[in-house]
């Protein structure tokens, strides 16, 4: 598999691996325009599978193909965000029921990539999760008020059927998908 050539990827410094979760872009969308001027950084609704992932001037085609075979054997699968939690007073966040898939998702990442743990080992039981609001955004009162107005909407229900090997930098410009994989049905 090749790797995409585009003129932003030199100017990347890191790249992650997600699952997309479009089912919920817009509701987070709309929080986090209310939250912050910054605009978003083009990473869609989702919940990260490996963060921090390969360098992406060291992406090949062999990383491709390894991320292939990772995924291998790996299927859709439906789930359920019904519940609003927090990681501290900092991070609001979807939890997704159920969340076996997205760990092994997470597992089989880590099996073929051993040298790139989720959060770089910061946080040894990783919780899959879909951040609607992290530390950069929004003052305490805001967030409880937006986690208010999104519990009040769920839960959401999405069908995971694919990963995105995506990279950017947070400070000098969006993230961008370099590839995507397709879950079987």
């Amino acid at each position: 598999m090749p790797v995409p050539q585009a003129e932003w990827l030199p100017r990347a410094t890191k790249s992650a691996v997600i699952v997309p979760v479009p089912e919920t872009d817009d509701l987070l969308a709309r929080h986090h325009r209310a939250l912050s001027a910054k605009p978003t950084a083009g990473v869609p609704a989702h919940v990260t599978v490996l963060y921090p992932f390969v360098p992406p001037s060291r992406i090949s085609a062999g990383t491709l193909d390894d991320i292939a075979a990772a995924l291998a054997g790996m299927r859709a699968f439906d789930c359920e965000f019904s519940q609003v939690k927090w990681f501290d007073e900092e991070v609001v966040w979807l939890e997704p029921q159920p969340d076996r898939h997205f760990r092994a998702l997470t597992e089989a990442m880590c099996k073929r990539f051993p040298a790139h743990l989720p959060y770089a080992g910061e946080h040894p039981d990783t919780v899959p999760h879909l951040t609607v609001i992290d530390s950069r955004t929004g003052d305490p009162e805001s967030k409880r008020k937006a986690a208010a107005d999104i519990s009040a909407v769920l839960p959401v229900r999405a069908r995971i059927d694919r990963v995105r090997l995506v990279a950017g930098d947070d400070q000098h410009g969006p993230w961008r998908t370099i590839t995507e994989f397709t879950l079987p049905a």
